[in-house]
């Protein structure tokens, strides 16, 4: 899916997920778009750098984006992240009120937004965004194979 017009934001994702791994952190990586397409967020996941379970990518990300535009909503934004939302970043995505949610990897064992649970376009929620998935699906996925084959 090369030719989506996400691939490029996605490849600033997975940029942020490589430099992940210089703190053993697991390699994802995200960025949330302004209504433009500019850049106002950037996260990879710094549970092991900061010692902090929330440390996810996108919540990085999305708290950096709220403090770009001086607010919690994130209206009009898109995040792009390379692996699938779990639980805990699906309710932020959900709560920060961001318009679209963009992904790489599908995560089978832990996926919030279309594998193991729906969060994000669950009816009983205010807010659903759209999903749209399988972007650079298969360099997100050999990001992680590479690490975990490194940490086994």
């Amino acid at each position: 899916m090369s030719t989506s017009p996400y691939a490029d934001p996605m490849r600033s994702a997975l940029a942020e997920a490589s430099a992940a791994v210089a703190t053993g952190d697991v390699p994802i990586g995200a960025v949330v778009l302004a209504p433009d397409g500019q850049i106002i967020g950037r996260g990879h996941n710094v549970r092991e750098a900061d010692g902090d379970p929330t440390g996810h990518a996108e919540v990085i990300a999305i708290r950096q984006a709220a403090q770009a535009i001086g607010e919690w909503r994130l209206s009009g934004c898109t995040l792009v992240v390379t692996l699938e939302p779990c639980t805990m970043c699906a309710g932020a995505i959900v709560l920060s009120r961001v318009d679209r949610v963009v992904f790489g990897a599908f995560d089978e064992k832990a996926g919030a937004v279309g594998s193991l649970w729906d969060v994000v376009r669950d009816r009983r929620l205010n807010h659903r965004p759209e999903v749209v998935s399988g972007v650079l699906a298969e360099e997100s996925a050999a990001l992680l194979q590479e690490f975990f084959d490194q940490h086994r």
